[in-house]
Parts: structure tokens; C-alpha cells; sequence
């Protein structure tokens, strides 16, 4: 279904008149969850929806920056190189690859990189530092009218905080070369505040060759007001480099040429910037509230990656670069109304949201990171705007409704080495939500979301003409891929402290088309269909107590019945984890996480499959006194030999005569510790 810009702005402005004219004071709040609240039942919008606390980020035991997703139920976040590349996610059925399907926004900025040089919707949370998140919040499924490009499987934010209550200074150091530093505050300045903070960091993981991954991180915010009534001015500073261990055959490994933790080629790796200016403006008042945000992001990578070694050419390793250089700029505007509409309590808001992104890329044939050859060289202009309405109306003590509809416009314009590859492209794509809550019922509530979706393909397939590596005829992608969501959920709190949530999903999307970064080319297209559910519980029986148990399960198949088979490579199908943490017995805390993802089809047949993969890993901690605390947090307690990831394709090795179909695995880390000292400022 199509629906023209204007019919959406003159919706908006009917259902915006309704409520204008209602006047007075608010009537219906901002919909938040709150994690760990008891009045989540009666203000959610569906059961897959949340809001964690910064108390409980604080609890949880991460290995890196990224691991911060997996406070979302059903989210696994993995690594298959160096550290200091973008992780791997996996959310409903899907292998998100480096983000694509997962929208993330850290202070409102799109994290997510369009037509990236490494793969679609590259997500890079390496600048993120822990300390500073006041929360995160995730939106599973396309229902919500706000979330654009990148959210069919779900969308997850995270919102800095303004000011800090006590500084920060934190130093840590542990196994595997690991240290690092952090220092955060924030002081009154003028009529507001200024926050500062600075990280550095050093790691080297359990590789034989060390990952030797180094960052600096810096953030410097002046606010004034508060989160209704303020604005804020925001610099962001990223810098990191590393070498990379990526992923090695397994034949190589049970023929001992290899071991779990060693490379075939030591000059993989890369180094990545990012810096930001972002702006926030809000307003709020009697029956209205205003929001305005804008940024300019500058990123570079140099990414240098080898998987299939000497399989393209015997006498030269199969390295290949991915640089990337853009500039992202972005504008988001959004206007609520409070009031009536028929009658009822309301809340209507319409918003505007433009991006454009200034990017050059290539993919280079590079030997120990010496450009020996080129496949393409691009420079690219991609443009968007999306204008969106929700509607939240009460019609009843036991039922409302979410009603909202977006549009979204994108144009790309390519200009490549290749003339024959270059071009432009438009394509414009509708989409309606539904959402409909029946309850509260004592302490129970349903919920029905419907709703369509997109991710946008790589710019670069939609001009491509001509395989840029076989010189072949090559496929044109569609620019935008549709996906179509429906779920029914349950929220319930049966017990005092006790908050349960069931849903149960599916999830089509037309194309699982992508643009492949790594051959400069397309791969073929076929449509899919994700079935399953998502149990999440969060317990609180004693003060100082706190439980969480997650289990998720999908079904991911092709829609279409092929000769080589149904199965979806690589897409997640069990997730569950076990989190308890302690807090509040004098001095002492302390926590631990089991996380376990199962076995998943590395092939469409299912002939071949990963194994399943656990960890368990958990923090002790003793305050000294009233400034001054020591944590000591441990990773793979059990010390298993799991991988984080695994893949089946060909490669050849030196000395074989042929490529070879293997499983390709990334090993997780073995047993580590880190012991940090904190002092509050």
C-alpha cells in the first residue's frame, strides 16, 4: 500500500485539531516502561517493549561495549574478529550481520551506516562508554510509526546521561593485556552543566597474535533545563586500531596445523574514527510537547579481512581492504499533542525525520595491507526523509489503540570507476501500524501489533550493471525491502516484584536481497518468513535481590521451496539466559549471567549446523567506604570451548589444491579476569 506525503500531513493535521482543541492539561502520558517498575502493566504498547534502568546496565558483566544490547531479551551480541570491529547481532530468527534489521541510536543518532563498505547497516558501538548510559529501550517488530530504516527485527536505544550525580574515576586492568581508564563528571556551567568524560583502553585478547586493540574515547556535553524543558549541545571522540584473529577452518584445527586461538593471515585488522556534534531541543506544556534534534557525524574505517585465504590466488593471500569515509547529517523533528479526540483521552504526534550521507568507499585486493589491486571505487550521495503519525487513544478503562502510518522517500545517486555501475535511484515505500491493548485485567494485559517495515539495500546495488570481479551481468537490488509484522502478547505481574511478558511473532520480509560488500556485487534474492515467541521475566522477591529469566525461539525459512533447501544460514533459532544479581548486603555485590544460543543451520538444507554456544560470566564487588569501590569481573567462568560464531563456505588453504566446504569458526574467549578500582568524585 502506498500513501501520498500529503494525505499523511492532512491526517496529522485532523487528528492534531482534535486535540488542540481540547486544551488543558496533559491527559495522557509519554508511553515508558520503566525496567523493574510495577506499573509497567497499563502503559506498555506491547509486550515486547522496555525500558532498562541504569541501575540495571550497572549490574550487568559485558565484555565489550556492544554487549549492552543483550540487556534486551532475546538479543545476542557476538564477535568473529578483531575488537575493534562492529559486533555481530542476533535478534528473531535473524543473523543481523553487523546491524542490518537492528536499528541503534545512541542520543538519537543513527548508528547504522547505510551503503557501507563492509555490509548494509554497519553498527559500531566501540565510541560507546558504559558509564555514561542512563538507560536503554527497545522496540521489537516494525509496530512503532517512530522507528524507520534498519527496525523490522527491532529497534534499541541508548540515551546518555545529562549530568552526573558523583564523577567518576575508574582504572582496570586484566588478563589478556587488558587496561583501561575512565574519568567523568560533570560540573555547573553558566546556567546549565558540563559533562565530560574520557576513556582509554587496551586489549589484546587470547590470540596468538595479539589483537593489540587500542582506543580513545572522549564526550563533552553542556545542558541546560531538564529532559521536558532544556536543550543540549553534544561532541562526541572516537579513535580505535587493532589487528585481527577472524575466523579459521576447522580442518585446520583438528589437524593440528592450527590452534583455537591463531590467525592465517596476522596483517588483518583496521583502525576507526568517529566524531559527532548533536544537538537537543525540548518543549513542554500544557496539552503539547516539542522536540528537535540534529547532527553531523565524520567516520572513517580502513578495514582489512581475509576469509578465504588462497582460494581467488595461489601465489597471493586473499586480502581485500573496505575503506569508508562519509559524512552523516540529520535532522529529526517530532510534535505531540495532548487532549481529546471523540471525546476520548489522546495523545497525537507527527514527526519529520531528513538524513543525508556523503560517502566514499572501495574495495581494494591489498597484500599485509598494500593495495595490489582494485575492484571498484565509489563515491556516493544517499538522501532520505521520512514523515511519520501515531495516534494513542483510551477509548475504554480495558481498551485503546496505537493507529499510526510513515513514508519514506530515498534517493541515490552513485558515482563509480565503473560508468556502467553508476546511476541513480529513487523508490518511496508506505507503511501503517496497529496497535491495539486490551486491559488492564487485575494485573494483566493483551496486546495485538501489526505493522510493516523496510531496511534500505546498499546504494551501490541499485545503479550496479556490471559484477565488477567477473565483468558478468549483474542484478539490480530492489532500493527498499519491504518486511510485515504481526504479534499478540501478554504482560502480567502475578506476583509482588514478579513482571512476566510473553509474545508470539511473525515476521516476512520480501527480499533477504543484500548488497555484498565483500565481492562489490549482489547475491540472489529470495523472500523469508520468521515464526516464534519471546518469554521474558523479571523478578525482585527480596531488597537487595534481583532475578531475570529470558527464552526465545524461532523458526527461519525461505518462503519459496528451492532444490538447495529452505533454511535461512546462519539465522538464530534458541535463545535463553539467567541473570541474578545482588546489591544492598553492606558492602558486598555481586552478579552472574549464563547466556546460551543454540545450534543454527549454517547451510539451506540443514545439513550442516553449528553447535550450541554458553557462557556464564559474573562480577563480585566490595565498596572500601563511602568514595572508593572494587570489582572484579569475570568472563567464560566455566571456561568452554564454544564459538562466538560460526560459518560454512570454501577456502584454501596453503599447500591444498583445491578449495574446500568447511565449518569457519571464531573461538569465544577463554577464562579472563578484570579487577577495576572506582572512585567517586
Amino acid at each position: 500500500m502506498r500513501v501520498p506525503a500529503c494525505s499523511l500531513a492532512v491526517l496529522a493535521c485532523v487528528l492534531a485539531s482534535h486535540a488542540a482543541h481540547a486544551g488543558g492539561e496533559q491527559v495522557l502520558e509519554k508511553v515508558v516502561v520503566v525496567g523493574g517498575a510495577a506499573e509497567q502493566v497499563g502503559i506498555a504498547d506491547s509486550a515486547s517493549v522496555g525500558t532498562v534502568t541504569r541501575e540495571q546496565i550497572e549490574a550487568r558483566v559485558a565484555y565489550r561495549p556492544g554487549e549492552l544490547l543483550e540487556a534486551t531479551p532475546g538479543l545476542v551480541v557476538s564477535q568473529h574478529s578483531g575488537e575493534g570491529k562492529a559486533n555481530q547481532f542476533y535478534l528473531r530468527g535473524f543473523n543481523l550481520d553487523h546491524g542490518t534489521d537492528l536499528r541503534t541510536t545512541v542520543d538519537g543518532m543513527l548508528v547504522n551506516q547505510r551503503s557501507h563498505a563492509h555490509g548494509q547497516g554497519w553498527t559500531d558501538l566501540n565510541f560507546v562508554i558504559p558509564e555514561l548510559a542512563s538507560g536503554l529501550r527497545y522496540k521489537k517488530g516494525p509496530y512503532d510509526a517512530s522507528e524507520g530504516d534498519f527496525a523490522s527485527a527491532g529497534a534499541v536505544e541508548i540515551t546518555y546521561a545529562d549530568r552526573l550525580e558523583r564523577g567518576i574515576a575508574s582504572i582496570g586492568a586484566g588478563g589478556n593485556g587488558f587496561r583501561r581508564a575512565v574519568l567523568a563528571d560533570s560540573v555547573a556551567a553558566g546556567r546549565g552543566h558540563l559533562l565530560y568524560a574520557l576513556e582509554g583502553q587496551h586489549s589484546d585478547g587470547p590470540f596468538v597474535h595479539p589483537d593489540r586493540f587500542r582506543k580513545l574515547n572522549g564526550v563533552l556535553r553542556y545542558t541546560e533545563g531538564d529532559r521536558r524543558n532544556g536543550w543540549s549541545v553534544t561532541a562526541m571522540g572516537y579513535d580505535g586500531r587493532w589487528n585481527a584473529t577472524d575466523q579459521i577452518p576447522r580442518r585446520a584445527v583438528q589437524d593440528g596445523t592450527l590452534g583455537r586461538f591463531d590467525t592465517i593471515d596476522p596483517s588483518s585488522g583496521g583502525s576507526a574514527s568517529r566524531y559527532s556534534l548533536s544537538a537537543d531541543w525540548r518543549r513542554a506544556g500544557n496539552g503539547s510537547a516539542s522536540r528537535v534534534g540534529a547532527y553531523v557525524i565524520d567516520s572513517r574505517l580502513d578495514l582489512f579481512s581475509n576469509f578465504t585465504y588462497w582460494m581467488d590466488d595461489p601465489d597471493n593471500a586473499d586480502q581485500f581492504a573496505q575503506p569508508d569515509r562519509r559524512v552523516t547529517s540529520a535532522v529529526n523533528a517530532s510534535h505531540s499533542l495532548f487532549g481529546s479526540l471523540l471525546g476520548r483521552d489522546s495523545e497525537t504526534t507527527v514527526g519529520i525525520q531528513f538524513q543525508n550521507d556523503n560517502i566514499r568507499n572501495a574495495l581494494l585486493r591489498t597484500r599485509e595491507r598494500a593495495t595490489i589491486g582494485v575492484v571498484r571505487r565509489d563515491r556516493i550521495v544517499e538522501g532520505s526523509v521520512g514523515l511519520y503519525l501515531q495516534n494513542t487513544t483510551a477509548w475504554t478503562p480495558l481498551f485503546r489503540s496505537v493507529l499510526g502510518a510513515r513514508v519514506d522517500h530515498y534517493r541515490f545517486d552513485v558515482d563509480s570507476d565503473n560508468p556502467l555501475n553508476s546511476g541513480r535511484a529513487s523508490d518511496t515505500i508506505a507503511n501503517p501500524k496497529l496497535g491495539l491493548v486490551f486491559g488492564p485485567f487485575g494485573r494483566t494485559e493483551y496486546y495485538l501489533n501489526a505493522g510493516g517495515g523496510f531496511h534500505s539495500n546498499d546504494a551501490r546495488g541499485t545503479t550496479i550493471s556490471v559484477d565488477p570481479a567477473s565483468g558478468e551481468p549483474a542484478t539490480r537490488v530492489t532500493p527498499l525491502a519491504r518486511s510485515r509484522g504481526f504479534e499478540l502478547g501478554m504482560r502480567t505481574e502475578p506476583l509482588p516484584g514478579l513482571q512476566s511478558s510473553l509474545a508470539l511473532f511473525v515476521l516476512d520480509l520480501d527480499s533477504e536481497l543484500l548488497f555484498i560488500g565483500d565481492a562489490g556485487a549482489t547475491e540472489a534474492s529470495r523472500a523469508s518468513r520468521r515464526i516464534g515467541f519471546e518469554l521474558a521475566n523479571y523478578y525482585k522477591p527480596k531488597r537487595w535481590l534481583t532475578l531475570d529469566a529470558d527464552l526465545a525461539f524461532a523458526s527461519a525459512r525461505f518462503r519459496d521451496h528451492a532444490p538447495e533447501g529452505r533454511r535461512i544460514p546462519g539465522a538464530i533459532e534458541g535463545v535463553a539466559s539467567v541473570a541474578a544479581s545482588v546489591d544492598g548486603l553492606g558492602p558486598w555485590s555481586g552478579a552472574l549471567q549464563l547466556r546460551w544460543f543454540g545450534p543454527r543451520a549454517l547451510v539451506e538444507d540443514d545439513s550442516v549446523r553449528s553447535k550450541a554456544t554458553a557462557t556464564l560470566n559474573g562480577r563480585i564487588g566490595y565498596r572500601l567506604n563511602d568514595r572508593m569501590s572494587l570489582a572484579l569481573d569475570g568472563f567464560n567462568l566455566l571456561d568452554s570451548r564454544h564459538s562466538a560464531i560460526d560459518y560454512y563456505y570454501a577456502s584454501q588453504l596453503r599447500g591444498e589444491a583445491a578449495p574446500v566446504d568447511d565449518i569457519h569458526f571464531h573461538p569465544i574467549e577463554g577464562r579472563s579476569f578484570r579487577l577495576t578500582l572506582t572512585m567517586r568524585l
